[in-house]
């Protein structure tokens, strides 16, 4: 089905800043809107349920699993995330854009279930980089730290079935590209024909 509105789809090893780049771009780009997943962890901070996340039981996710309610699930770092398919296309129905942070396994399932999406991955600068973000956010005991690491290397090597990297040295760099990519997406000939049906006419194109 040929949506109005595009899916985009951001993954990344835990300390990357996906968060911070996809929260960059929702503040600067009011016509792209997230996606709320369902998750079984705790909040963290000041997040909020049906803010950040939609946060549930493990007996309420295994039931939302059964009723066939996820696009894409995954397990990750010991708590599993859903994203609710029909929340998806009820929006980019309605030519909104949405974005969605997600590992890459979901990433790989959104694009099953929506041929359009576009794959965005972003990388960290190095090893050390990455490592130091993860201890400053001061949120993960040592060996939480280590297992996001060796996951890392996991998700890293499945870059190559990406539409995009970012790599993410400079914050500012960062999320130039990412909004880059956005408004590409916006310029297709398809994303134009329907956004500017009138140009096309007058100039008998169309």
């Amino acid at each position: 089905m040929d949506y109005p509105g595009n899916i985009f789809v951001v993954s990344a090893p835990s300390g990357a800043g996906k968060s911070s780049l996809v929260k960059a771009l929702l503040e600067l780009d009011s016509h792209v809107r997230p996606s709320i997943s369902h998750t079984t962890r705790a909040p963290r901070g000041q997040e909020k349920h049906g803010r950040e996340y939609y946060f549930i039981s493990p007996q309420e996710f295994d039931a939302m699993v059964q009723a066939q309610a996820f696009v894409e699930w995954a397990n990750v770092h010991g708590n599993r995330y859903g994203t609710s398919k029909q929340a998806i296309a009820e929006r980019v129905a309605q030519g909104v854009d949405v974005v969605l942070e997600i590992d890459f396994q979901g990433a790989m399932q959104i694009r099953q279930a929506f041929a359009q999406a576009v794959l965005i991955f972003i990388l960290p600068p190095s090893w050390e980089e990455l490592r130091a973000r993860l201890e400053r956010r001061g949120e993960d005991p040592p060996e939480v730290i280590e297992m996001r690491l060796k996951n890392a290397a996991q998700e890293m090597r499945q870059v190559d079935k990406f539409d995009y990297v970012i790599i993410n040295e400079l914050f500012e760099r960062a999320l130039f590209d990412l909004k880059t990519i956005v408004h590409a997406q916006r310029l297709k000939y398809a994303a134009q024909l329907r956004a500017r049906a009138e140009t096309f006419k007058a100039l008998h194109i169309i």
